[in-house]
């Protein structure tokens, strides 16, 4: 097992892609846990959410884990205002390509929502409470981070695409929630054909080059499992609450436990679990039928050490009205009621 010298002695070898000095010498290991074989490093760079920070990303976990280590974790931050050297040095102004969204005196509060794997409802759950907590009166932002599995535009019934004034892109917006989404940068439902460092860049630009305004709350729709992507997010933003959707299958709940550990293990903060798809409820005998069977969602939440949000059972919202959108339920149907309650539980615990 490595030890917190060994992973400062390794990293000397790691440059700031600004500075051209060893992050060591630049103060920049600002901390070190180790737990096993999983490292997790603290980093701070003088400028984040660039390029060159995804490689130097890529040069710490390689050689991290050519030294031994299973898993790394990482998080930075800028440099910001601390002193060059651990040995003193001269004081840094704060980065002004620092996006707005990212400072660390931004007050919006960032909620990643994750699954295990596909095709839980992970999306249907993040535009229904994106849309619970408009109807709380907060200001909500959507980011679709499922980059390859983009669907929030449709989902929310979206047929505009963010416009750009001034160099400057404005999302899209509907039911009182500002959305960005590759889905806008595509023609005719094309797939999305690109390596992880492309999609890390669209992604940096998503926080970067947009003009959110103030916003309570941005949801994070982040791609199933625990690949790059997920982890370009959690890398990229200062610190996130998470919500975990399962079904309640258990094998999808075993599944689901490897998105909620890779939280944990990068310092975001588990605030509950989701059981979608929870049972059948028969209109004609008021009775309901666990289709997928039962257990899960309480069992992940016991595991991960949170609460269970909710149980949101199988339906479709209704077809008719000029707000129709294909999965946004309203405010006054039986399950659009179950998401308002959660939206107001997790706006009240969180104290907002």
């Amino acid at each position: 097992m490595l030890t917190e010298q060994q992973v400062k002695e390794i990293l000397k070898q790691v440059k700031d892609p600004d500075l051209h000095k060893s992050i060591v010498d630049t103060g920049g290991i600002r901390e070190v846990k180790i737990k096993d074989d999983y490292v997790s490093v603290k980093i701070a760079l003088q400028r984040t959410g660039t390029a060159e920070q995804m490689q130097v990303q890529q040069q710490i976990v390689n050689l991290l884990k050519e030294a031994g280590a299973e898993s790394v974790g990482l998080r930075f931050e800028n440099l910001d205002g601390s002193s060059q050297s651990q040995g003193g040095g001269t004081a840094q102004k704060p980065n002004p390509q620092m996006p707005p969204l990212l400072a660390p005196d931004n007050k919006t509060t960032f909620i990643a929502i994750a699954s295990g794997k596909g095709g839980v409802g992970k999306s249907t759950v993040t535009v229904n409470l994106a849309t619970s907590l408009a109807r709380l009166g907060k200001k909500v932002g959507i980011i679709d981070a499922d980059i390859y599995g983009f669907s929030v535009p449709d989902m929310m019934g979206i047929d505009s695409r963010p416009k750009v004034i001034a160099e400057k892109i404005y999302p899209a917006e509907r039911f009182g929630v500002k959305v960005m989404s590759m889905g806008f940068f595509v023609e005719d439902n094309s797939p999305v054909i690109w390596r992880g460092p492309m999609l890390g860049k669209m992604l940096n630009n998503f926080f970067s080059e947009v003009e959110w305004g103030d916003l309570d709350y941005l949801l994070l729709d982040l791609p199933p499992g625990t690949g790059d992507v997920a982890l370009d997010v959690h890398d990229m933003i200062p610190s996130s609450k998470e919500i975990i959707v399962t079904t309640p299958h258990p094998t999808a709940a075993f599944v689901a436990a490897r998105a909620g550990a890779m939280a944990i293990r990068t310092d975001h903060e588990v605030i509950g679990v989701i059981e979608n798809m929870s049972y059948f409820e028969n209109k004609a005998s008021g009775e309901k039928e666990y289709i997928f069977g039962k257990g899960g969602g309480e069992k992940l939440a016991k595991e991960l050490s949170t609460e269970l949000l909710g149980q949101i059972p199988l339906g479709q919202p209704a077809m008719e009205g000029e707000d129709f959108a294909p999965s946004v339920y309203g405010e006054d149907e039986p399950i659009g009621k179950i998401y308002a309650k959660i939206a107001s539980e997790i706006n009240e615990s969180l104290g907002n």
